[in-house]
């Protein structure tokens, strides 16, 4: 298996506030594949566990919510890791507005 793609999202909020700022925007996230759809999204204590249905693959992720971050980690099946690059800039694009 690929190396995950790993980020940190800085933000200026508190955490219930990310938290709410997540759940509306989880569709969002899941455009930043080609062809995303969100399979299924839930939280385990400060962790956002979501998979996302991209081009006939599954992408298993994972979201952990800090005090002045959010760090995302992102495993790619062999097949998206052809996309990384362009995923993680993508990430690190549009990620941050999802937060501001």
């Amino acid at each position: 298996m690929a190396q995950p793609i790993t980020l940190d999202i800085p933000h200026k909020h508190g955490r219930d506030e990310v938290r709410e700022r997540l759940d509306k925007g989880i569709g969002k996230l899941a455009g930043m594949f080609p062809g995303g759809a969100v399979v299924d999204h839930r939280w385990e204590g400060e962790t956002m566990h979501f998979t996302v249905q991209a081009m006939g693959q599954k992408v298993a992720s994972r979201l952990e919510l800090f005090d002045a971050h959010v760090h995302a980690t992102i495993d790619l099946p062999p097949f998206l890791s052809l996309f990384a690059d362009k995923i993680r800039a993508k990430l690190a694009k549009e990620a941050p507005k999802l937060l501001e």
